[in-house]
C-alpha cells in the first residue's frame, strides 16, 4: 500500500480523492493505474480492472506528468522522448500522445493522450523455485533465458535473481537498459539487489553489456527484453568472456522463440536453462524448464 500512497500523492486532487477511498483489499492488488484522455481512469490488476468514475481530461495529464517528474524535463529529457519515465520508487510511467520526430528519431512526446502508471514490486524469495537452475555444480551461475508474456513477472523475478545471487558471493552487474530493474533514483536502486551488484543504468545492451565485462569483472550480467540483431554480438562477449548471461524475452512457447531474433543463441545451446513463465497461478508462475 505503501506504493500505491506513494503514487497518490501525486495525481491530481479530481482524480486522487475517488482514490483514497478504496478499500485496503483492493489498494494490494493493483499492478498499473492508467489515465486516457476523454475516457475513466482505469485500475489494472492482472487481467481484472477497476473502472473509476473520473473523466480523465487533457490538463490532468499535463498535472500529472508535472507531478512525477517535478517540472524537471530537462532531467528527464531522454527518457521522455522514449514513451517512459522511471521516477523514486523504481515506478515505470509510459506516455503516448503526438510524437516529434527528428532525423528519423523520437525527439518529443506531447499533447500527451495517455499514461500507464506501473508499480514496482519487489517480491524476495520469488526466484527460489528456480534457484536450482541459475547455479551449477560448481558454484558457477549458469547463462539462462526467461520466457514470459508481458505481465507475469519477469522484470520482478530478474530483480530477485539479482539479489539471491549477489547473497552467495556472486559478483553480479544489471544492464539496466530501461530502468526497470533497479529504478536507480539518486544513484541508488530502489531495490535490495544484494551486496555484490553493480548497476549501469540506461545503456543500450549492446554497449552496456561490454562495458560491465571490461570495467566490473562480473560472473554474471543480468539484463531484461532480449531481442535486437545486435544484442547478440553483445551476448557472444559473455561467451568468449566467461561471464554467464541472465536475460529475458517476451514470447509463450518454445515456437515463439524459433521465430525470434535470439533464435542463434537458443539454437547453438548458449542458454543452459529455458524458463517459461506464466501468469496461470499468479505473475511468476513457472510454466515449463527447458534444458538448452
Amino acid at each position: 500500500m505503501d506504493t500505491f500512497r506513494e503514487i497518490l500523492i501525486r495525481l491530481p486532487s479530481s482524480i486522487r480523492q475517488e482514490l483514497e477511498v478504496l478499500p485496503n483489499s483492493v489498494v494490494a492488488e493493483i499492478e498499473e493505474i492508467r489515465l486516457r484522455c476523454g475516457q475513466n481512469v482505469r485500475l489494472q490488476s492482472g487481467s481484472l480492472e477497476r473502472i473509476i468514475s473520473h473523466i480523465v481530461t487533457a490538463d490532468d495529464l499535463v498535472k500529472t506528468l508535472n507531478s512525477l517528474i517535478k517540472y524537471s524535463y530537462y532531467a528527464y529529457e531522454e527518457d521522455l522522448a522514449k514513451g517512459f519515465i522511471t521516477i523514486e520508487g523504481g515506478h515505470r510511467v509510459g506516455i503516448c500522445g503526438k510524437a516529434v520526430v527528428k532525423s528519423g528519431q523520437t525527439s518529443l512526446i506531447k499533447e500527451i493522450s495517455s499514461m500507464n502508471i506501473r508499480f514496482a514490486k519487489e517480491i524476495k524469495g520469488c526466484s527460489d523455485k528456480i534457484a536450482g537452475y541459475l547455479v551449477g555444480g560448481d558454484g558457477k551461475p549458469l547463462s539462462t533465458l526467461i520466457v514470459s508474456p508481458p505481465g507475469c513477472g519477469k522484470t520482478t523475478m530478474l530483480r530477485d535473481i539479482a539479489r539471491s545471487l549477489s547473497s552467495r558471493k556472486i559478483k553480479v552487474a544489471i544492464c539496466d537498459e530501461r530502468s526497470e530493474i533497479a529504478g536507480m533514483y539518486n544513484s541508488q536502486p530502489s531495490f535490495d539487489l544484494g551486496p555484490r551488484t553493480d548497476v549501469l543504468d540506461g545503456a543500450a545492451k549492446a554497449q552496456g553489456i561490454q562495458m560491465l565485462i571490461r570495467a566490473m569483472s562480473p560472473h554474471v550480467i543480468i539484463t531484461d527484453e532480449i531481442g535486437k540483431t545486435e544484442d547478440l554480438e553483445a551476448a557472444g562477449q559473455c561467451l568468449s568472456s566467461g561471464v554467464a548471461l541472465i536475460t529475458s524475452i517476451h514470447g509463450s512457447s518454445q515456437e515463439s522463440l524459433k521465430k525470434s531474433e535470439i533464435a542463434p543463441l537458443i539454437n547453438g545451446g548458449f542458454f543452459r536453462n529455458i524458463i517459461f513463465l506464466s501468469n496461470s497461478k499468479g505473475p511468476g508462475t513457472v510454466a515449463e524448464v527447458v534444458n538448452g
